[in-house]
């Protein structure tokens, strides 16, 4: 699976973006999906994930509320879309597949890495 994260730009804080992430191969709805985050200076962070089939999704508390991870298996894309971006949210982001356990993923182990997109929020 190869994932291609896009969407990312720079915006004013209170605003929005959506990001994409397309994957080729067939197997893409057999994968959990999540992002990720690495602020500079900072560790990559969890953001979000989304089961195969888009039935339960999580969030990181720091982005719960105001965050939304989607996923079209139909088009073999996952989405992160981000309202009331604030400051703080600046960071380059990553897509990422796993087909292990959640936690697996979670704690950064996915099979598969999106080469980032950089979110800019301006204050």
């Amino acid at each position: 699976v190869q994932l291609q994260a896009s969407g990312g730009g720079l915006v004013q804080a209170g605003g929005s973006l959506r990001l994409s992430c397309a994957a080729s191969g067939r197997t893409f709805s057999s994968y959990r999906m999540g992002w990720f985050r690495q602020a500079p200076g900072k560790e990559r962070e969890f953001v979000a994930d989304i089961t195969w089939s888009g039935g339960i999704t999580y969030y990181a508390d720091s982005v719960k509320g105001r965050f939304t991870i989607s996923r079209d298996n139909a088009k073999n894309t996952v989405y992160l879309q981000m309202n009331s971006l604030k400051p703080e949210d600046t960071a380059v982001y990553y897509c990422a597949a796993s087909s292990k356990s959640r936690a697996v993923l979670v704690g950064g182990n996915a099979d598969y890495w999106g080469q980032g997109t950089l979110v800019t929020v301006s204050s």
